[in-house]
């Protein structure tokens, strides 16, 4: 009798054990995605090196080249170099949007002042494709490594980044659709 409780809590065990198991193997996750306070909330600082572009000109023989601290952001008509992932970062000169392209799309993040309510929050990010389709979400960017926009136009992923005081011009060059972000607003072409 002894061995025959002992075998049954040992068969209880095992059952509940594999009960277990498979309620904790789900690929999925009921419910909605919230993000409370996104925006509002300074985003962690990890020490990342922005990539840089040279706007010194090639020096003469003789002439020792610049270190690595004699880098300059870039001027404007620059090609601005994207990563080996196929993305380039910048940030506008104020300092108030930043952005990542690809041949694909542009992404921007800003504390817009009249974005639409995704979700429940505020929009603080917008996108657009290549070929002009225009998605609001909120959400965060993370520490990237941006290179900081002067006034200009630049050149980027196969866009044309048009940079000035009033906000920045993202033109695809392939479709010619895209975005004029600004604080104050966005408008899609």
């Amino acid at each position: 009798m002894r061995a025959t409780v002992k075998t049954r809590l040992t068969l209880a065990g095992a059952a509940i054990a594999a009960a277990a198991a498979l309620v904790s193997c789900s690929n999925t996750t009921g419910g909605n995605a919230v993000c409370p306070g996104c925006g509002t909330v300074a985003e962690p600082s990890f020490p990342t090196p922005a990539p840089s572009v040279s706007t010194s000109p090639t020096p003469s023989p003789g002439t020792p080249a610049p270190g690595p601290s004699a880098t300059a952001a870039p001027g404007p008509g620059e090609t601005l170099p994207s990563n080996d992932q196929g993305y380039v970062y910048v940030e506008t000169k104020s300092g108030k949007t930043r952005c990542e392209l690809n041949s694909e799309s542009v992404g921007c993040e800003s504390q817009f002042e009249n974005s639409p309510v995704v979700d429940g929050e505020p929009a603080n990010g917008v996108s657009v494709t290549s070929g002009g389709t225009v998605r609001w979400v909120v959400g965060n960017l993370g520490d990237i490594p941006t290179v900081t926009l002067d006034y200009g136009t630049y050149s980027a992923a196969g866009w044309t980044i048009a940079a000035d005081s009033s906000g920045t011009r993202f033109t695809n060059d392939a479709t010619g659709h895209g975005m004029f972000v600004a604080v104050e607003g966005v408008q899609s072409f």
